[in-house]
Protein backbone atom coordinates (compact mmCIF):
# COMPACT_ATOMS: atom_id res chain seq x y z
CA UNK A 1 0.00 0.00 0.00
CA UNK A 2 2.80 2.36 1.23
CA UNK A 3 4.36 2.39 -2.53
CA UNK A 4 0.97 2.77 -4.35
CA UNK A 5 0.73 5.97 -2.35
CA UNK A 6 4.38 6.65 -2.81
CA UNK A 7 4.00 6.22 -6.70
CA UNK A 8 0.19 8.17 -6.59
CA UNK A 9 1.98 11.31 -5.37
CA UNK A 10 4.82 11.45 -6.77
CA UNK A 11 3.10 11.18 -10.53
CA UNK A 12 0.44 13.87 -9.34
CA UNK A 13 3.27 15.86 -9.42
CA UNK A 14 5.18 14.45 -12.30
CA UNK A 15 2.25 14.59 -14.58
CA UNK A 16 1.44 18.39 -14.08
CA UNK A 17 4.75 19.89 -14.02
CA UNK A 18 6.25 18.01 -17.00
CA UNK A 19 2.91 19.34 -18.88
CA UNK A 20 3.64 23.02 -17.99
CA UNK A 21 7.76 22.45 -18.87
CA UNK A 22 6.58 20.54 -22.64
CA UNK A 23 4.59 23.84 -23.13
CA UNK A 24 6.25 26.30 -22.08
CA UNK A 25 10.11 25.30 -23.13
CA UNK A 26 9.16 22.62 -26.05
CA UNK A 27 12.23 22.68 -27.33
CA UNK A 28 15.26 21.41 -26.37
CA UNK A 29 17.79 22.92 -23.64
CA UNK A 30 20.79 23.23 -22.57
CA UNK A 31 22.21 19.97 -22.50
CA UNK A 32 19.20 18.76 -24.20
CA UNK A 33 20.81 20.39 -27.45
CA UNK A 34 23.35 16.97 -27.13
CA UNK A 35 21.23 14.53 -25.64
CA UNK A 36 17.83 14.52 -27.62
CA UNK A 37 19.35 14.70 -31.04
CA UNK A 38 21.36 11.61 -30.10
CA UNK A 39 18.66 10.11 -28.55
CA UNK A 40 16.59 10.36 -31.50
CA UNK A 41 19.44 8.56 -33.63
CA UNK A 42 19.13 5.58 -31.41
CA UNK A 43 15.89 5.69 -32.18
CA UNK A 44 16.03 5.64 -35.74
CA UNK A 45 18.76 2.72 -35.32
CA UNK A 46 21.60 4.88 -36.13
CA UNK A 47 23.75 3.09 -33.03
CA UNK A 48 27.34 4.19 -34.91
CA UNK A 49 25.85 7.72 -34.54
CA UNK A 50 27.67 9.71 -31.92
CA UNK A 51 27.89 13.65 -30.86
CA UNK A 52 31.69 14.10 -29.85
CA UNK A 53 30.33 16.68 -27.40
CA UNK A 54 28.50 14.01 -25.27
CA UNK A 55 30.43 13.69 -22.27
CA UNK A 56 28.42 10.63 -20.89
CA UNK A 57 27.52 6.90 -21.98
CA UNK A 58 24.17 5.93 -23.83
CA UNK A 59 22.73 4.12 -21.14
CA UNK A 60 20.11 6.38 -20.67
CA UNK A 61 19.55 6.49 -24.41
CA UNK A 62 18.89 2.78 -23.83
CA UNK A 63 16.18 3.19 -21.65
CA UNK A 64 14.55 5.76 -23.63
CA UNK A 65 14.31 2.97 -25.92
CA UNK A 66 13.03 0.54 -23.58
CA UNK A 67 10.19 3.07 -22.35
CA UNK A 68 9.10 3.99 -26.11
CA UNK A 69 8.64 0.54 -27.28
CA UNK A 70 6.81 -0.41 -24.25
CA UNK A 71 4.46 2.51 -24.20
CA UNK A 72 3.86 1.81 -28.18
CA UNK A 73 4.61 -1.73 -28.75
CA UNK A 74 7.54 -3.59 -30.11
CA UNK A 75 5.71 -3.95 -33.43
CA UNK A 76 6.34 -0.30 -34.01
CA UNK A 77 9.88 -1.33 -33.58
CA UNK A 78 9.77 -2.82 -37.25
CA UNK A 79 8.81 0.39 -39.17
CA UNK A 80 11.86 2.36 -38.10
CA UNK A 81 10.59 5.52 -39.42
CA UNK A 82 7.22 5.44 -37.14
CA UNK A 83 9.40 4.50 -33.80
CA UNK A 84 12.02 7.25 -34.36
CA UNK A 85 9.01 10.01 -34.72
CA UNK A 86 8.16 8.81 -31.31
CA UNK A 87 10.88 10.03 -30.19
CA UNK A 88 10.10 13.43 -29.60
CA UNK A 89 11.47 15.89 -26.77
CA UNK A 90 8.15 15.33 -24.90
CA UNK A 91 8.87 11.47 -24.71
CA UNK A 92 12.19 11.39 -24.26
CA UNK A 93 11.67 13.70 -21.21
CA UNK A 94 9.16 11.56 -20.02
CA UNK A 95 11.25 8.84 -19.37
CA UNK A 96 12.82 10.87 -16.75
CA UNK A 97 9.44 11.40 -14.90
CA UNK A 98 8.92 7.61 -14.73
CA UNK A 99 11.95 7.17 -13.29
CA UNK A 100 11.55 9.84 -10.75
CA UNK A 101 8.50 7.48 -9.66
CA UNK A 102 10.43 4.39 -9.70
CA UNK A 103 13.53 6.00 -7.50
CA UNK A 104 11.12 6.71 -4.89
CA UNK A 105 9.73 3.73 -4.23
CA UNK A 106 13.21 2.18 -4.39
CA UNK A 107 14.03 4.82 -1.85
CA UNK A 108 11.25 3.82 0.44
CA UNK A 109 12.82 0.24 0.22
CA UNK A 110 16.04 1.63 1.23
CA UNK A 111 15.10 3.34 4.43
CA UNK A 112 12.37 0.01 5.44
CA UNK A 113 16.26 -1.49 5.33
CA UNK A 114 18.13 0.21 6.83
CA UNK A 115 15.39 2.11 9.29
CA UNK A 116 13.20 -0.99 10.24
CA UNK A 117 11.42 0.28 12.97
CA UNK A 118 10.30 3.31 11.61
CA UNK A 119 6.67 2.97 10.76
CA UNK A 120 5.09 3.14 7.65
CA UNK A 121 3.91 6.91 7.22
CA UNK A 122 7.02 7.94 8.15
CA UNK A 123 9.07 6.21 5.17
CA UNK A 124 6.70 7.35 3.30
CA UNK A 125 7.63 10.96 4.60
CA UNK A 126 10.95 10.53 4.17
CA UNK A 127 10.95 9.20 0.72
CA UNK A 128 8.48 11.76 -0.31
CA UNK A 129 10.99 14.85 0.85
CA UNK A 130 13.49 13.08 -0.32
CA UNK A 131 12.16 12.70 -3.97
CA UNK A 132 11.74 17.20 -3.17
CA UNK A 133 15.20 17.48 -3.47
CA UNK A 134 15.55 19.97 -5.50
CA UNK A 135 18.67 18.70 -7.71
CA UNK A 136 16.81 15.77 -8.35
CA UNK A 137 13.75 17.48 -8.51
CA UNK A 138 14.14 19.93 -10.93
CA UNK A 139 16.13 17.25 -13.67
CA UNK A 140 13.24 15.05 -13.29
CA UNK A 141 11.42 16.99 -15.97
CA UNK A 142 14.42 17.61 -18.56
CA UNK A 143 16.42 14.96 -20.65
CA UNK A 144 19.42 14.61 -18.62
CA UNK A 145 21.22 11.61 -17.10
CA UNK A 146 20.71 12.69 -13.31
CA UNK A 147 17.81 11.07 -12.40
CA UNK A 148 18.57 8.04 -14.29
CA UNK A 149 22.19 8.02 -12.69
CA UNK A 150 20.53 8.11 -8.95
CA UNK A 151 17.66 5.40 -9.60
CA UNK A 152 20.33 3.21 -11.24
CA UNK A 153 22.73 3.57 -8.06
CA UNK A 154 19.85 3.18 -5.15
CA UNK A 155 18.91 0.24 -6.96
CA UNK A 156 22.41 -0.96 -6.60
CA UNK A 157 22.53 -0.19 -3.34
CA UNK A 158 18.90 -1.57 -2.23
CA UNK A 159 20.08 -5.16 -3.94
CA UNK A 160 22.98 -5.15 -2.42
CA UNK A 161 20.76 -4.66 1.11
CA UNK A 162 19.10 -7.74 0.07
CA UNK A 163 22.44 -9.60 -0.23
CA UNK A 164 21.62 -10.16 -3.92
CA UNK A 165 25.41 -9.24 -5.09
CA UNK A 166 25.20 -10.41 -8.53
CA UNK A 167 21.81 -8.24 -9.34
CA UNK A 168 23.38 -5.14 -7.30
CA UNK A 169 27.25 -5.53 -9.32
CA UNK A 170 24.71 -6.06 -12.55
CA UNK A 171 22.65 -2.78 -12.14
CA UNK A 172 25.99 -1.06 -10.75
CA UNK A 173 27.10 -1.90 -14.50
CA UNK A 174 24.31 -0.63 -16.36
CA UNK A 175 24.61 2.63 -13.63
CA UNK A 176 28.08 3.33 -14.97
CA UNK A 177 26.29 2.93 -18.63
CA UNK A 178 24.72 6.28 -17.44
CA UNK A 179 27.24 7.82 -16.18
CA UNK A 180 31.22 6.58 -15.83
CA UNK A 181 31.99 7.80 -12.14
CA UNK A 182 28.87 5.91 -10.84
CA UNK A 183 32.16 3.24 -10.80
CA UNK A 184 33.18 5.17 -7.38
CA UNK A 185 29.61 3.96 -5.71
CA UNK A 186 30.06 0.75 -7.35
CA UNK A 187 33.13 0.57 -4.99
CA UNK A 188 31.50 2.19 -2.48
CA UNK A 189 28.58 -0.43 -2.25
CA UNK A 190 31.08 -3.20 -2.39
CA UNK A 191 33.00 -1.84 0.51
CA UNK A 192 29.78 -1.30 2.18
CA UNK A 193 28.90 -5.09 2.17
CA UNK A 194 32.10 -6.68 2.93
CA UNK A 195 31.86 -4.39 6.08
CA UNK A 196 28.65 -5.70 7.02
CA UNK A 197 29.28 -9.21 6.20
CA UNK A 198 32.58 -9.31 7.57
CA UNK A 199 31.37 -7.81 11.17
CA UNK A 200 28.42 -9.72 11.18
CA UNK A 201 30.42 -13.07 10.50
CA UNK A 202 32.43 -11.89 13.17
CA UNK A 203 29.21 -11.24 15.84
CA UNK A 204 28.50 -14.69 13.98
CA UNK A 205 30.86 -16.47 15.51
CA UNK A 206 31.21 -14.99 19.02
CA UNK A 207 27.19 -14.98 19.19
CA UNK A 208 27.77 -19.28 18.57
CA UNK A 209 30.13 -19.67 21.39
CA UNK A 210 28.32 -17.31 23.84
CA UNK A 211 25.46 -19.58 23.21
CA UNK A 212 26.93 -22.70 24.30
CA UNK A 213 27.68 -20.79 27.62
CA UNK A 214 25.05 -22.01 30.31
CA UNK A 215 24.36 -19.25 33.16
CA UNK A 216 23.48 -20.56 36.09
CA UNK A 217 24.26 -19.25 40.02
CA UNK A 218 26.92 -21.45 41.47
CA UNK A 219 25.97 -21.54 44.60
CA UNK A 220 22.32 -22.64 43.52
CA UNK A 221 21.36 -26.08 44.07
CA UNK A 222 19.52 -28.41 40.90
CA UNK A 223 16.80 -30.41 41.03
CA UNK A 224 17.99 -33.34 43.28
CA UNK A 225 19.31 -31.34 45.92
CA UNK A 226 23.07 -31.38 44.68
CA UNK A 227 25.83 -28.76 44.50
CA UNK A 228 25.87 -27.26 41.12
CA UNK A 229 30.26 -26.78 41.65
CA UNK A 230 30.77 -29.53 38.80
CA UNK A 231 28.73 -28.06 36.27
CA UNK A 232 29.71 -24.40 37.33
CA UNK A 233 33.33 -25.67 37.09
CA UNK A 234 32.36 -26.90 33.28
CA UNK A 235 30.86 -23.40 32.92
CA UNK A 236 34.11 -21.46 33.93
CA UNK A 237 35.73 -23.48 31.07
CA UNK A 238 33.57 -23.09 28.81
CA UNK A 239 33.28 -19.57 29.43
CA UNK A 240 37.32 -19.19 29.49
CA UNK A 241 36.97 -20.66 25.82
CA UNK A 242 34.45 -18.15 24.68
CA UNK A 243 36.85 -15.53 25.81
CA UNK A 244 39.43 -16.93 23.89
CA UNK A 245 37.47 -16.57 20.24
CA UNK A 246 36.80 -13.09 21.33
CA UNK A 247 40.42 -11.98 22.27
CA UNK A 248 41.32 -13.41 19.03
CA UNK A 249 39.36 -10.66 17.47
CA UNK A 250 39.31 -6.97 18.22
CA UNK A 251 35.28 -6.01 19.62
CA UNK A 252 32.70 -5.57 17.95
CA UNK A 253 31.47 -1.90 17.94
CA UNK A 254 28.76 -0.94 20.14
CA UNK A 255 25.61 0.32 18.71
CA UNK A 256 26.70 4.19 18.98
CA UNK A 257 30.30 3.04 18.20
CA UNK A 258 31.25 5.69 20.14
CA UNK A 259 34.29 3.90 22.11
CA UNK A 260 34.95 2.32 19.25
CA UNK A 261 38.13 3.47 17.20
CA UNK A 262 39.25 3.56 13.85
CA UNK A 263 42.13 1.35 14.14
CA UNK A 264 40.17 -1.12 16.21
CA UNK A 265 37.35 -1.53 12.99
CA UNK A 266 40.26 -1.33 10.33
CA UNK A 267 42.03 -4.47 12.48
CA UNK A 268 38.55 -6.53 12.65
CA UNK A 269 37.97 -5.57 9.08
CA UNK A 270 41.75 -6.57 8.43
CA UNK A 271 41.80 -9.97 10.25
CA UNK A 272 38.22 -11.32 8.77
CA UNK A 273 39.41 -10.58 5.48
CA UNK A 274 42.24 -12.63 5.67
CA UNK A 275 40.31 -15.48 7.37
CA UNK A 276 37.81 -15.23 5.04
CA UNK A 277 39.26 -14.43 1.84
CA UNK A 278 38.31 -16.42 -0.49
CA UNK A 279 34.37 -16.67 0.72
CA UNK A 280 34.59 -12.71 0.32
CA UNK A 281 36.85 -12.89 -3.14
CA UNK A 282 33.76 -15.19 -4.19
CA UNK A 283 30.76 -13.27 -2.97
CA UNK A 284 31.49 -10.06 -3.93
CA UNK A 285 33.68 -11.16 -7.54
CA UNK A 286 30.64 -9.42 -9.38
CA UNK A 287 32.04 -5.58 -8.52
CA UNK A 288 35.55 -6.80 -9.03
CA UNK A 289 34.17 -7.67 -12.70
CA UNK A 290 32.73 -4.84 -13.11
CA UNK A 291 35.86 -2.53 -12.15
CA UNK A 292 38.07 -4.93 -14.05
CA UNK A 293 35.36 -4.22 -16.81
CA UNK A 294 35.68 -0.02 -16.19
CA UNK A 295 39.77 0.01 -15.96
CA UNK A 296 39.42 -1.84 -19.90
CA UNK A 297 36.78 0.64 -21.03
CA UNK A 298 39.26 3.42 -19.73
CA UNK A 299 42.22 2.12 -21.18
CA UNK A 300 40.30 1.69 -24.78
CA UNK A 301 38.57 5.17 -24.56
CA UNK A 302 42.05 6.99 -23.25
CA UNK A 303 39.94 8.57 -20.65
CA UNK A 304 37.35 8.56 -18.14
CA UNK A 305 34.87 11.13 -20.56
CA UNK A 306 33.86 10.03 -23.68
CA UNK A 307 33.51 13.37 -25.76
CA UNK A 308 34.85 16.93 -24.90
CA UNK A 309 37.49 15.77 -23.14
CA UNK A 310 39.73 19.33 -23.72
CA UNK A 311 37.02 20.47 -21.25
CA UNK A 312 36.64 18.21 -18.86
CA UNK A 313 39.81 16.98 -18.04
CA UNK A 314 40.95 15.32 -14.18
CA UNK A 315 42.00 18.60 -12.40
CA UNK A 316 42.44 18.42 -8.57
CA UNK A 317 39.55 20.36 -6.73
CA UNK A 318 39.89 19.97 -3.11
CA UNK A 319 37.57 22.84 -3.08
CA UNK A 320 34.87 20.76 -4.14
CA UNK A 321 34.52 18.64 -1.32
CA UNK A 322 34.52 21.56 0.87
CA UNK A 323 31.96 23.35 -1.10
CA UNK A 324 30.18 20.11 -0.76
CA UNK A 325 29.57 19.95 2.89
CA UNK A 326 28.46 23.57 3.22
CA UNK A 327 25.62 22.27 0.26
CA UNK A 328 24.53 19.38 2.20
CA UNK A 329 24.32 21.01 5.35
CA UNK A 330 21.91 24.24 3.98
CA UNK A 331 19.99 21.31 2.51
CA UNK A 332 19.51 19.71 5.46
CA UNK A 333 19.07 23.38 7.51
CA UNK A 334 15.78 21.77 9.60
CA UNK A 335 17.67 18.95 10.56
CA UNK A 336 21.21 20.50 12.09
CA UNK A 337 19.90 23.98 12.92
CA UNK A 338 18.75 23.19 15.81
CA UNK A 339 19.91 23.47 19.79
CA UNK A 340 19.80 19.89 20.47
CA UNK A 341 22.86 19.43 17.77
CA UNK A 342 24.32 22.70 18.91
CA UNK A 343 24.72 20.92 22.14
CA UNK A 344 25.77 17.72 21.10
CA UNK A 345 28.74 19.06 19.04
CA UNK A 346 29.77 20.90 22.05
CA UNK A 347 29.74 18.13 23.74
CA UNK A 348 31.31 16.12 21.65
CA UNK A 349 33.87 18.85 21.40
CA UNK A 350 34.54 18.54 25.73
CA UNK A 351 34.36 15.43 25.53
CA UNK A 352 38.16 15.09 23.11
CA UNK A 353 39.33 18.04 25.26
CA UNK A 354 40.55 21.74 24.17
CA UNK A 355 43.90 20.25 23.18
CA UNK A 356 43.03 17.25 21.21
CA UNK A 357 40.33 19.79 19.62
CA UNK A 358 42.63 22.76 18.74
CA UNK A 359 45.46 20.52 16.95
CA UNK A 360 42.93 18.90 15.31
CA UNK A 361 40.93 22.28 14.30
CA UNK A 362 44.21 23.71 13.18
CA UNK A 363 45.15 20.66 11.07
CA UNK A 364 41.91 21.26 9.33
CA UNK A 365 42.05 24.47 9.34
CA UNK A 366 45.62 24.72 7.43
CA UNK A 367 43.84 21.97 4.97
CA UNK A 368 40.82 24.24 3.94
CA UNK A 369 43.17 27.02 3.29
CA UNK A 370 45.48 24.96 0.69
CA UNK A 371 42.39 23.50 -0.50
CA UNK A 372 40.81 27.17 -1.40
CA UNK A 373 43.96 28.68 -2.48
CA UNK A 374 45.76 26.45 -4.65
CA UNK A 375 42.91 23.93 -5.48
CA UNK A 376 39.99 26.23 -5.94
CA UNK A 377 39.17 25.85 -9.84
CA UNK A 378 37.15 28.47 -12.06
CA UNK A 379 36.19 26.51 -14.92
CA UNK A 380 35.53 28.47 -18.22
CA UNK A 381 32.22 27.13 -18.57
CA UNK A 382 31.66 28.29 -14.97
CA UNK A 383 32.87 31.98 -15.40
CA UNK A 384 31.06 32.67 -18.45
CA UNK A 385 27.62 30.76 -18.31
CA UNK A 386 25.46 33.00 -16.50
CA UNK A 387 22.62 30.87 -17.11
CA UNK A 388 23.65 28.59 -13.96
CA UNK A 389 22.84 29.53 -10.33
CA UNK A 390 26.80 28.51 -9.40
CA UNK A 391 28.05 31.36 -12.31
CA UNK A 392 26.13 34.21 -9.53
CA UNK A 393 27.67 32.20 -6.13
CA UNK A 394 30.96 32.22 -7.37
CA UNK A 395 31.01 36.48 -8.56
CA UNK A 396 28.32 37.38 -5.82
CA UNK A 397 30.12 35.98 -2.84
CA UNK A 398 32.98 33.62 -3.26
CA UNK A 399 35.32 36.27 -5.61
CA UNK A 400 33.43 39.60 -4.13
CA UNK A 401 36.49 39.88 -2.45
CA UNK A 402 40.22 38.12 -2.21
CA UNK A 403 39.14 37.13 1.23
CA UNK A 404 35.85 35.71 1.18
CA UNK A 405 36.68 32.65 0.20
CA UNK A 406 38.98 32.13 3.68
CA UNK A 407 36.68 33.17 5.15
CA UNK A 408 34.56 30.65 4.14
CA UNK A 409 36.50 27.83 5.02
CA UNK A 410 35.95 27.65 8.76
CA UNK A 411 31.83 27.39 7.70
CA UNK A 412 33.00 24.82 5.10
CA UNK A 413 34.79 22.59 8.25
CA UNK A 414 31.81 23.29 10.95
CA UNK A 415 29.72 21.44 7.77
CA UNK A 416 31.63 19.00 7.93
CA UNK A 417 32.08 18.52 11.31
CA UNK A 418 28.61 18.17 11.50
CA UNK A 419 28.06 15.86 8.67
CA UNK A 420 30.60 13.60 9.96
CA UNK A 421 29.31 13.54 13.59
CA UNK A 422 25.71 13.24 12.94
CA UNK A 423 27.26 9.90 10.88
CA UNK A 424 29.72 8.82 13.48
CA UNK A 425 26.65 8.94 15.76
CA UNK A 426 24.83 5.49 14.16
CA UNK A 427 27.60 4.23 11.82
CA UNK A 428 31.04 2.88 12.24
CA UNK A 429 34.17 4.94 12.03
CA UNK A 430 35.51 3.00 8.41
CA UNK A 431 31.98 3.23 7.20
CA UNK A 432 32.03 7.30 7.36
CA UNK A 433 36.16 6.99 6.24
CA UNK A 434 34.41 4.98 3.27
CA UNK A 435 31.84 7.32 2.47
CA UNK A 436 33.89 10.13 2.93
CA UNK A 437 36.82 8.86 0.73
CA UNK A 438 33.76 8.00 -2.12
CA UNK A 439 32.78 11.32 -2.32
CA UNK A 440 36.02 12.96 -2.58
CA UNK A 441 36.61 10.48 -5.43
CA UNK A 442 33.80 11.44 -7.00
CA UNK A 443 33.92 15.48 -6.78
CA UNK A 444 37.42 16.52 -6.50
CA UNK A 445 38.68 15.48 -10.27
CA UNK A 446 35.44 17.76 -11.28
CA UNK A 447 36.76 20.97 -12.17
CA UNK A 448 33.35 22.18 -13.00
CA UNK A 449 31.38 23.22 -10.06
CA UNK A 450 27.66 21.63 -10.52
CA UNK A 451 25.47 21.32 -7.66
CA UNK A 452 24.19 17.92 -9.66
CA UNK A 453 26.91 16.04 -8.74
CA UNK A 454 26.41 16.38 -4.98
CA UNK A 455 23.37 14.57 -5.73
CA UNK A 456 24.14 11.11 -5.24
CA UNK A 457 26.53 11.67 -1.88
CA UNK A 458 23.72 13.44 -0.55
CA UNK A 459 21.54 10.63 -0.59
CA UNK A 460 23.54 8.65 1.10
CA UNK A 461 24.36 10.85 3.59
CA UNK A 462 21.01 11.50 4.39
CA UNK A 463 19.62 7.78 4.59
CA UNK A 464 22.32 6.88 6.77
CA UNK A 465 22.05 9.92 9.10
CA UNK A 466 19.23 8.96 11.79
CA UNK A 467 16.77 11.94 11.44
CA UNK A 468 13.77 10.42 12.51
CA UNK A 469 11.60 13.73 13.58
CA UNK A 470 8.83 13.92 11.64
CA UNK A 471 8.55 17.87 12.21
CA UNK A 472 11.85 18.69 10.51
CA UNK A 473 11.16 16.15 7.67
CA UNK A 474 8.06 18.31 7.20
CA UNK A 475 10.07 21.36 7.31
CA UNK A 476 12.75 20.22 5.09
CA UNK A 477 9.87 19.32 2.45
CA UNK A 478 8.41 22.61 2.76
CA UNK A 479 12.01 24.18 2.19
CA UNK A 480 12.30 22.13 -0.76
CA UNK A 481 8.42 22.92 -2.38
CA UNK A 482 9.86 26.39 -2.12
CA UNK A 483 13.19 26.10 -3.79
CA UNK A 484 11.42 24.06 -6.41
CA UNK A 485 8.61 26.87 -7.05
CA UNK A 486 11.34 29.46 -7.04
CA UNK A 487 13.96 27.60 -9.46
CA UNK A 488 11.30 26.34 -11.95
CA UNK A 489 9.35 29.82 -12.47
CA UNK A 490 12.89 31.34 -13.04
CA UNK A 491 13.25 28.79 -15.33
CA UNK A 492 10.21 29.00 -17.32
CA UNK A 493 9.11 32.75 -16.57
CA UNK A 494 12.17 34.60 -16.35
CA UNK A 495 13.77 34.53 -19.80
CA UNK A 496 16.48 36.11 -21.62
CA UNK A 497 18.49 37.55 -24.51
CA UNK A 498 22.38 37.25 -25.07
CA UNK A 499 23.46 39.86 -27.62
CA UNK A 500 25.86 37.41 -28.96
CA UNK A 501 23.66 34.33 -29.03
CA UNK A 502 20.68 34.05 -30.77
CA UNK A 503 17.99 32.01 -29.05
CA UNK A 504 15.93 32.27 -25.60
CA UNK A 505 17.89 31.74 -22.51
CA UNK A 506 17.02 30.39 -18.90
CA UNK A 507 17.94 29.99 -15.47
CA UNK A 508 19.01 26.66 -14.65
CA UNK A 509 20.85 24.84 -11.80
Amino acid sequence: MGRVALAAIVSSWVILVTVLVNRVVPDPYMDEIFHIPQAQQYCKGNFKSWDPMITTPPGLYYLSLAQVASLFGFYSIKDTSSFSDLCSSAILRSVNGVLAVICCIILYDVITHLKPALDDRKKMLQAVVLSLYPLHWFFTFLYYTDVASLTAVMAMYLASLKRNYWLSALIGAFSVVIRQTNIIWVLFVACTGILDYSLNHRKGIVGKAKSDVCINNPSSENSTGKSNVGLYVKKRKSVKSVDTVESSLPRTPAPTFASSGLVSEVQTILLMLWHKKWEILVLFSPYLLVFVAFILFVRWNGGVVLGAKEAHTVTPHFAQILYFGLVSILALAPMYFSIAHSLDLLHLLRRYGPLCCFFQGFVALIAGFLSVHFFSVAHPYLLADNRHYPFYLWRKIIMAHWSIKYLLVPIYLCSWLSIIHMLGKFQRKIWVLAYFLATAAVLVPAPLIEFRYYTIPFYFLVLHSNFQDSEKWFLTGILYIGVNIFTMMMFLFRPFHWDHEPGIQRFIW
